[in-house]
């Protein structure tokens, strides 16, 4: 679970923005911009800490 701990919740968070944003409407859309846009920004930032 140390290993896969972090990737695991990342795909979930990615996971739940996907059916948010299908599903939902309103206040749904902008918790699904945010669970989407967390796990591009966590890439990022260990992508450019290099």
């Amino acid at each position: 679970m140390r290993l896969w701990g972090w990737p695991l919740l990342l795909a979930l968070l990615t996971m739940a923005g996907l059916i948010m944003a299908l599903v939902g409407d309103g206040w749904w859309d902008t918790l699904s911009t945010l669970a989407l846009g967390l796990p591009v920004f966590v890439g990022g930032w260990h992508a450019l800490r290099r």
